[in-house]
């Protein structure tokens, strides 16, 4: 097997492109599909502060080292959730990335400021644990970006996770969700904008490219994730895929230049704003913009039995205030990713 570019051995293939790389020419072929996406989706500028949400696991380190190698000014955001087992460990990744590079982490801790953690969330609020985490995320990830004066906040999101969201979409015609489904959403009053540079690239490839890049990453899926469905729409598109590689890419990119338009013009009536605000107030506790007088991660705490006040503010670290040892934890995640990395090493 040898590479495309330069024919010298190959070590990784990329089915859907039919094409081989080695370890140099996969690693700048990572980097010119994230360019690729920030140019055609207009995502981010070049004076723009940036700032990416880390969970320490492959797809948000590769896009927060992407994008510091592409020269941009870039922070992390790494939220604790309280997971027993998990947010100690994978905060660890997350640090030691950081550290290792030079990089700012800012952490806020779901327990220690807000009063409660994930597990509890969820069975307070007899929500599913996604649930409550991902109302939680979404509300601190807004709060840091705009209290930090980043223009541009930037999530892990890759191809897979992309199209199976689209996938799950589409069964249940759900067209609200199909209108907002883009790389980018603008920034509004109150929100920042929110960008996807990984959606060119799949799992594989992120995991790879950590692994030839010399990047530790946490491998162990979320303990709370058990069950959420998207995790059966990935492994459906994942047989598609391996019977005609390019399946998931064409699904994803086909809906973003051929249907994402028109499922917003009619679910918009015409209007650009894929999320627009002339429905929302302000909450009368955080100030966060919300649909009723108490806005859902507001409403999530109270119920949880945490704290929050208006003069509250996610406090930040800088990476460099504390370090701990990784954990790893023997999981099925897991034994995939060593599986990618002994396919890799083998052909080096």
């Amino acid at each position: 097997m040898k590479c495309v570019v330069c024919r010298g051995p190959a070590v990784i293939d990329v089915r859907r492109a039919n094409s081989n790389f080695c370890s140099d020419h996969f690693i700048r072929f990572c980097a010119e599909q994230v360019s690729r996406a920030i140019r055609e989706f207009k995502m981010i500028e070049p004076a723009d502060r940036v700032l990416v949400a880390v969970s320490g696991g492959k797809d948000s380190l590769a896009v927060w080292n992407m994008l510091h190698q592409a020269g941009y000014q870039v922070d992390g955001l790494y939220l604790g959730l309280g997971i027993e087992g998990y947010s100690d460990t994978s905060v660890a990744f997350a640090r030691t990335f950081a550290q290792s590079r030079g990089l700012k982490l800012i952490e806020v801790n779901l327990p220690e400021e807000y009063g409660y953690d994930i597990p509890t969330g969820a069975r307070a609020a007899r929500r599913t644990p996604c649930s409550a985490c991902g109302t939680s995320k979404r509300h601190l990830f807004d709060k840091a970006a705009l209290e930090g004066s980043y223009e541009v906040l930037v999530t892990g999101h890759n191809l897979d996770d992309e199209a199976a969201v689209l996938f799950g979409n589409v069964l249940r015609w759900q067209t609200e969700y199909l209108a907002r489904q883009m790389p980018v959403l603008p920034a509004r009053p109150g929100f920042p904008k929110k960008v996807k540079p990984l959606i060119r690239l799949s799992e594989r490839d992120t995991a790879a490219y950590c692994i030839l890049m010399g990047i530790d990453y946490m491998v162990e899926e979320c303990p709370m994730s058990s069950g959420n469905k998207h995790l059966g729409y990935k492994e459906a598109l994942n047989a598609i895929e391996l019977a005609s590689p390019g399946t998931k890419s064409d699904f994803y990119s086909g809906f973003l230049r051929k249907a994402s338009q028109l499922f917003r013009a009619a679910y918009f009536e015409g209007s650009q704003d894929p999320q627009p605000t002339e429905d929302l107030t302000h909450c009368i506790r955080c100030s966060a913009p919300s649909t009723s007088t108490l806005c859902a991660f507001c409403r999530l705490v109270d119920k949880a039995g945490g704290m929050v006040t208006v003069e509250q503010r996610g406090s930040s670290t800088a990476s460099d205030t504390s370090s701990a040892q990784a954990v790893r934890i023997t999981s099925r995640a897991e034994r995939s990713a060593r599986s990618t990395k002994t396919e890799v090493e083998a052909q080096t």
